[in-house]
């Protein structure tokens, strides 16, 4: 009997072989890959920076959320400071009346707000007689606002 008519198995089982090992090459691969893509949807998206303006009246400062994300209230830490030297009593913000201010903030920094300083919103607070210094005309005003570690925000103005 001519060779090519023998039937053999032995080289079927090669065959075999070949496509498991390579049906199991693509399916190892389709797992890598939607798990790569799945780490590549949770990464956190870059935050937008966040832009204030400051305007200061008397000792009234007020600060306008101009752009970027809004921020959770309860998880900031505001710095106030007047020609580089911080101000006696910082403000815990959110608050209704706290010590060195008068009592009221408007806006965001009011515990009666809903928390969020969102883009367009306004914080407005005043300074009480028992806070320094003042804002005198001329004084360079800084706010800072912070979030754990990281500076959220800075605003800088001349007190008018």
């Amino acid at each position: 009997m001519p060779r090519q008519f023998r039937t053999s198995t032995r080289g079927s089982s090669v065959l075999l072989g070949s496509v498991l090992l390579v049906g199991l090459v693509v399916v190892v691969a389709a797992g890598v890959g939607a798990a790569a893509f799945d780490v590549a949807d949770s990464s956190p998206s870059p935050t937008r920076p966040t832009a204030l303006s400051l305007s200061v009246s008397g000792d009234t400062l007020s600060l306008v959320h101009e752009g970027g994300a809004p921020l959770d209230v309860d998880s900031l830490v505001v710095r106030i400071s007047v020609d580089g030297a911080p101000l006696a009593h910082q403000p815990p913000v959110p608050f209704f009346s706290a010590a060195g201010y008068d009592p009221g903030p408007t806006g965001a920094f009011n515990s009666a707000s809903d928390g969020v300083f969102e883009p367009g919103e306004r914080a407005r607070l005043s300074l009480a007689a028992t806070n320094a210094p003042h804002f005198d005309p001329g004084d360079r005003v800084t706010v800072r606002i912070h979030r754990a570690d990281t500076t959220v925000a800075t605003a800088s103005v001349r007190a008018g």
